[in-house]
């Protein structure tokens, strides 16, 4: 098992619950808030330079991941890019992630307010309290993060040229379908992980970094060469370098 190399303090990050702020859907499950940011830094740490970087999650689903990234590393990010084969959950991600503005935010918390009101909950004013901090938190680390959202299908490499619209991703970062509530769909070769790691690397720059996530189990990533894998709880993830999936899957 691996232990935090970055995210090693248990910070607080009960707004960022689903449901709370963040838009929410049966079948679209959330993502640990304390290892997304530990993936997300280990891929970062990889970067050369030290400025903010683009971050793409080519499954995004309802957008969680790359919202909440949004809004605890705001500081690290330029662009944030949501793509997805599925146009259905592209919807519920443009709901999260237009909370990536203050003018969303606030939004969103009169909407709270009003909830509070209307149904006497005092959860829902609880919400807005979540919403009001969030939106300092994010005008304090540099304001609204530029979003690019498209529908595109993760094996298709000349739809992901598109969705990226001229974007030069430094990080990809996603958790994969795991065929509980989240299904991989298209056209779906034999060996999915290394399908969408070539995919993803014939539209990437070569210094780019890919991050991805499964449940309880080794992530079959041969022969590319990773360069790093680890277990935290009941999630593995590995770390490739664009150029390393060029070289090994042509």
């Amino acid at each position: 098992m691996t232990s935090y190399r970055h995210a090693v303090e248990r910070a607080d990050s009960s707004d960022l619950a689903c449901g709370v702020v963040l838009h929410s859907a049966p079948g679209y499950p959330a993502f640990p808030v304390r290892l997304a940011t530990e993936l997300f830094l280990r891929a970062r740490a990889r970067i050369a330079g030290e400025g903010p970087v683009t971050l793409w999650d080519p499954c995004c689903g309802s957008g969680y991941l790359l919202t909440v990234l949004g809004l605890v590393q705001r500081r690290s990010l330029r662009r944030v890019i949501a793509s997805d084969a599925d146009p259905a959950p592209l919807e519920l991600a443009a709901k999260n992630l237009a909370l990536l503005t203050p003018e969303g935010l606030s939004a969103r918390e009169r909407e709270r307010r009003e909830q509070s009101e209307r149904f006497a909950k005092p959860a829902y004013l609880e919400a807005a309290g979540a919403a009001g901090r969030l939106r300092e938190r994010l005008l304090a680390e540099g304001g609204a993060l530029p979003v690019t959202t498209g529908t595109a299908d993760v094996f298709d490499p000349r739809a992901l040229g598109a969705a990226l619209a001229g974007a030069a991703p430094d990080v990809v970062l996603t958790d994969l379908p795991y065929g509980e509530r989240t299904h991989w769909t298209g056209s779906v070769p034999e060996q999915p992980v290394t399908g969408l790691l070539g995919s993803l690397a014939s539209v990437l720059p070569e210094h780019a970094v890919i991050a991805v996530t499964d449940r309880s189990r080794k992530i079959p990533v041969a022969p590319v060469r990773t360069l790093e894998r680890l277990k935290i709880g009941t999630r593995s993830a590995v770390l490739v370098r664009a150029a390393d999936v060029r070289e090994a899957l042509g």
